[in-house]
Order: structure tokens, then C-alpha cells, then sequence
């Protein structure tokens, strides 16, 4: 038994070595590539990765059939009293809701909208007029790199306590909402418009 034990160590180290002097002289066989092996090794040029879908931040709102323009503020939180503090420098992003670009979002955007010739800040008429909005018309929606092209589906009244705004949608969807009445919130314009194109900020 002894014999047959210091053969195979014998042996082994016998292999390792005549191994490793052919690896070393370059004179090892080329291995051989089965037709399975074969079908797996890509021969042309490798496909892309898909496009990695990024979403944009909105910064402005331009809606040229009301001659509305509006700067839009993105909080982090949405804690009530930051997004009311929000609103008083333009519209507000709700920040759980979706980024311009991105497949199945709804981006839900919130603003004022007062006619009383006493109020001066002008973020209170963010969204003045967006009621009168008709199937169709145009909303540029800026984000940080790109011009996002709405176009208007339909236009309510919504109750602010009862009907909610789904934050997944089909398609590219934005949301414009203003309270109907200056400091009312029990009934509120919602506006729903969908994405048509967007292309490239000028510089």
C-alpha cells in the first residue's frame, strides 16, 4: 500500500512539472472550442446596452395659450408646512410624484391662483387661468436639460378631500392643480396633459 501512495505522489509531482515547463516554453495545445462553445462566443459587434431612461426635475412652466409662465420649486420633503412655504415662490412639485421623462409617471405640479387685485406676490397667480384650458393646448414643462412638450387631455373640478391624483399612470402624464378659490382648499382645477415630445434647452 505504501508503494502504491509514494507512486501516485510521484507521478503527481511528475505532472505538475512536465505542466508547467510546457506552459512556460508556450507549448501547450490550443483548447478546443465545442460547437456549443461556439455559438455562445459572440462574432460580430456586441448589441448596445439599452438606453438607461433619466428623469428631469421640473424648473419652469410656460403655457403660451394663457400667457403663463412660472418658476417650480422641487422640496424634498412633503411635509405641509415646507410645501405651503414652497408655494409662496412659485409652483411646488409634489415630491413623491413622478420626473419628466420617465415612463409611467404622473408629474403632479401644485400651485395658487387668486384674482384679487390686492395680492402682490405674484406666486399666489401661479396658476391662474389654467381652467380655461382647452383639449389640446400646449404646456412647456423645463427641466435641466430638456424641453418637455404636454398637450392637454381634459380639464375638472375635483374635490379636494375625496378625489385623489394617481402618481403611476400610463403613458407620460403631468398634472396641473390650483385650489378654486384664493385660501380655498376644498375644491381645486385639475388639469391632465400628456407628453408629446421634448427636445434639447437652447443655450
Amino acid at each position: 500500500m505504501a508503494r502504491k501512495w509514494t507512486f501516485l505522489a510521484v507521478s503527481l509531482c511528475a505532472f505538475v512539472l512536465t505542466f508547467g515547463v510546457l506552459a512556460l516554453g508556450d507549448a501547450l495545445p490550443n483548447p478546443i472550442v465545442t460547437p456549443v462553445q461556439q455559438a455562445q462566443t459572440p462574432t460580430g459587434p456586441v448589441a448596445p446596452a439599452a438606453a438607461v431612461v433619466t428623469g428631469e426635475l421640473p424648473t419652469k412652466i410656460a403655457i403660451p395659450s394663457i400667457n403663463l409662465a412660472v418658476t417650480v420649486e422641487n422640496p424634498q420633503t412633503a411635509d405641509t408646512k415646507v410645501l405651503d412655504e414652497r408655494l409662496l415662490y412659485g409652483a411646488v412639485r409634489y415630491p413623491s410624484s413622478g420626473l419628466l421623462g420617465t415612463p409611467g409617471a404622473n408629474v403632479v405640479i401644485f400651485g395658487h391662483s387668486s384674482y384679487l387685485p390686492v395680492v402682490h406676490n405674484q406666486a399666489y397667480k401661479a396658476f391662474d387661468g389654467i381652467q380655461t384650458l382647452k383639449t389640446g393646448d400646449q404646456i412647456l414643462v423645463t427641466g435641466s436639460g430638456r424641453v418637455f412638450v404636454y398637450s392637454v387631455e381634459t380639464v375638472a373640478s375635483a374635490n379636494a378631500q375625496k378625489d385623489g391624483i394617481p402618481l403611476t399612470v400610463t403613458g407620460n402624464k403631468l398634472t396641473l392643480v390650483t385650489c378654486d378659490s384664493f385660501a380655498s382648499k376644498s375644491d381645486r382645477f385639475v388639469v391632465i396633459a400628456n407628453l408629446v415630445e421634448s427636445y434639447p434647452v437652447a443655450n
